[in-house]
């Protein structure tokens, strides 16, 4: 068969194929578009997930009827004042979004200059161009796309369901909007409820539309992130440890205010709260990163998404270093979102009364067995203490009847048992973060009394997390203790995963792993940490090892297990449910606490304690 040039109109269905992936793909590259225009509003129309319509409206700069009837040529473009791909500053810049639209779809682009004297209006469909032509509008640009796919059919069927091609497009709108606080974006459709971001500005603009695009619970649970190095800057927050979530969808990266999911930030990412986070957890994060365009190749997929550093190292160590040092210095704080839960479940669910006396709203209906109770109490004869106890304040004076103060005598001198474990009120303890102790509930439970509120503690948990601190600290210090195999461990492995492994040899060997290259196609493994040796399936570490490196460039999967041991050991170390502990024990543990990085969660990312205010804890029985 002889060689023949392909048709434009086959050219353009083609690379359609790797910009056009599906309906939000489409959204991206004209929001995209949108942004590089200096728009200040962006809505976002949408029908049948995006199949049927797409409509975009953004009030930026507009195009003239010549750029117009350019705009829809293949690679032609406004982004690049040189042809040079060494420094790149907008979001677009292959020149292919439009001409590829408008390949496999009904496109049409309704534009006016800023200054210009009047509109213009240009439709390709199915690659077939027609116009420009006059059109009446105000200065912005309205790009209308209809029956995505109706000229490649096989790509139809492949889509996903309205309501999932709907939720890809407004997660593209979120990620955008959160790199861009700027614009106000409004997603709107008859596929969708109306959503608006209004733009932020000033001072504290990207924590406001983080709160307006994540959540509010995120920006009260969240860590700031501030940190430069070498002409890198990173901003933005993290979640705490102990506000997570089961997949990686709520983590939002953005370098020079691109939306990326790139292995390397995200394995950085993953690498950074690997000690305080269960593995099948993932953090929530909206992180910002700011280099020269020149150190940052973002021209490695047509969806934009992947990048390339000139200095990964760099940029990994950056995010990995900020991250861990941001979780040490936080301090105690709770999670607002666990407290917020308790308090909702606690809140009572019976509807507020007409009439109720107190004000606040509750109406209580106790069942008739403790309504019983109640009487019966009330009726029963004064206990003999009652006179030294309960009789000293007149009826008249309390609107109480004597025998009403029975039922509470036996409760006026503390047990032998209470005053074992009571101690005298240290009042300075008030003002510590976590307070002080006040009792141990059911053996598991330290509750704590602040000077604003209370505090529970689950013993069990915290004073884990305090050994397994202390264990790691001496790790740092003796460094990871080697045991010497008496007959090396070969492992059989592929020639590029021997050269993966042989490059990171160092920082295994940091973990305890000596590893070097053993021929062509193997590596022998001469010594292993000794806390794991007699225990440790050589070979199947070594492989996973390998799939790390090539997933993520990096493998955390050594110091894991490491941690694992030591995490084990503090378990098992620590204080057991079912012990009571005294006055003293406590307060030690909380004192303990506060002095000690990462103890607001335990080693599986769990709250260590829980803080619920006083103001809420009074909104739990209507006095506010």
């Amino acid at each position: 068969m002889p060689v023949r040039q392909l048709s434009s109109a086959v050219i353009n269905r083609i690379a359609a194929g790797e910009v056009v992936e599906r309906p939000a793909s489409v959204v991206k590259e004209l929001v995209e578009n949108a942004i590089d225009a200096g728009a200040r509003r962006i809505e976002v129309v949408t029908a049948a997930g995006g199949k049927s319509l797409i409509r975009v409206i953004d009030d930026g700069c507009g195009m003239s009827r010549e750029d117009l009837a350019l705009a829809v040529e293949r690679h032609c473009t406004s982004k690049l004042t040189e042809d040079t791909l060494f420094s790149i500053a907008t979001l677009g810049f292959r020149g292919e979004a439009l001409p590829s639209i408008g390949s496999v779809a009904r496109l049409s682009i309704s534009t006016r200059a800023r200054g210009g004297d009047s509109g213009w209006t240009i439709s390709v469909e199915g690659g077939l161009c027609e116009g420009p032509k006059p059109a009446a509008l105000s200065a912005g640009t309205i790009v209308d796309v209809r029956d995505l796919f109706f000229a490649t059919p096989a790509r139809l069927k492949f889509l996903k369901s309205d309501r999932a091609e709907a939720n890809a497009i407004s997660d593209v709108v979120r990620r955008l909007a959160l790199a861009h606080p700027e614009v106000r974006f409004v997603l709107t459709g008859s596929d969708r409820s109306r959503t608006d971001y209004p733009a932020r500005e000033g001072e504290g603009a990207d924590a406001a539309r983080i709160a307006d695009v994540i959540s509010r619970d995120f920006v009260d649970n969240a860590l700031v992130i501030d940190a430069a190095r070498e002409g890198v800057r990173l901003e933005g927050l993290i979640g705490r440890p102990t506000f997570h979530r089961a997949n990686s969808q709520h983590q939002f990266l953005f370098v020079n205010g691109r939306p990326v999911r790139d292995k390397l930030l995200l394995g950085a990412l993953r690498g950074a709260v690997s000690d305080v986070m269960a593995r099948d957890r993932h953090p929530v994060a909206a992180l910002y990163i700011e280099l020269d365009p020149a150190e940052v190749d973002v021209n490695v997929h047509p969806a934009k998404a992947d990048v390339r550093f000139r200095d990964p190292g760099l940029v990994r160590g950056l995010l990995v270093g900020s991250i861990k040092h941001a979780l040490a210095q936080a301090g105690l704080a709770a999670n607002t979102a666990t407290a917020r839960s308790a308090i909702d479940a606690l809140r009572p669910h019976a509807a507020p009364a007409s009439g109720t006396a107190g004000g606040g709203g509750w109406s209580a209906h106790p069942n008739p067995a403790q309504s019983r109770t109640i009487a019966q109490n009330r009726a029963a004869p004064a206990h003999p203490s009652a006179q030294a106890y309960g009789a000293q304040t007149p009826a008249a004076a309390t609107g109480f009847h004597e025998e009403g103060q029975a039922a509470f005598s036996a409760l006026a001198t503390p047990s032998a048992e209470t005053r074992a474990f009571s101690r005298p009120e240290t009042e300075g303890d008030l003002d510590r973060p976590l307070g002080a102790a006040r009792a141990h509930l059911h053996e598991n439970y330290i509750l704590a009394q602040t000077r604003d509120g209370i505090v529970i503690v689950d013993s069990h948990a915290a004073h884990e997390r305090l050994v397994y601190e202390r264990l790691k600290a001496e790790r740092a210090r003796s460094g990871v203790a080697r045991q010497m195999l008496l007959v090396p461990e070969v492992v059989d492995l592929p020639e590029e995963d021997v050269e993966r492994l042989v490059s990171a040899a160092d920082a295994l060997a940091e973990t305890g792993l000596v590893v070097e290259a053993f021929g062509p196609g193997a590596v022998a493994v001469r010594e292993v940490p000794s806390v794991l040796a007699g225990r440790l399936d050589i070979q199947g570490l070594v492989r996973d090892l390998v799939d790390d490196l090539a997933e993520w460039e990096t493998s955390e999967r050594l110091a894991d297990r490491l941690d694992h041991v030591a995490a084990t050991v503090a378990c098992h170390g620590s204080v057991r449910t079912g012990r009571r502990l005294k006055p003293e024990e406590m307060d030690a543990l909380l004192r303990e606490m506060e002095a000690t990085p990462k103890s607001g969660q335990c080693n599986h990312g769990r709250p260590t304690f829980v803080e619920l205010k006083l103001s809420d804890i009074e909104r739990l029985f209507g006095r506010k």
